[in-house]
């Protein structure tokens, strides 16, 4: 599957469907290879009917302005890309209000497929890799 981008912009943002325990929505994901970990918004959570607060399992994670601990919870669905993970643990974190994206798709949404991102035709192509 393939997706375009504006290559001249900042954030690679990736549109995401996320279903939850109560709806599902798309949201707006910054594309993060140096994330180990994918994240969304505190209220991204919350709209979803997922409590993190009540989470018992709690990640640490660094950010610019240190290091914090952040609950993981379990996303029912996650597609992207053509790509759908079910049961997909994700982090929750409240992202400053400057922000234009709802979090991040970091590493763990892509391992074991071939992602290639092509930053002078602005094209994301995720599948298999033929060698």
């Amino acid at each position: 599957m393939k997706i375009t981008f504006d290559p001249t912009q900042g954030l690679i943002v990736i549109p995401t469907r996320l279903h939850g325990l109560h709806t599902d929505t798309i949201v707006r994901l910054a594309l993060d290879t140096g994330a180990t970990n994918s994240m969304i918004n505190w209220d991204v959570a919350i709209l979803l009917g997922y409590d993190p607060a009540s989470s018992k399992e709690r990640i640490q994670v660094t950010t610019g302005s240190g290091v914090e601990f952040a609950p993981r919870i379990v996303v029912e669905k996650v597609e992207v890309i053509g790509r759908s993970l079910e049961n997909f643990p994700i982090l929750c974190h409240t992202l400053p209000p400057s922000a234009t994206v709802d979090g991040l798709l970091g590493l763990d949404f892509f391992r074991g497929v071939c992602l290639v991102v092509n930053l002078q035709e602005g094209l994301i192509t995720l599948g298999d890799c033929e060698h």
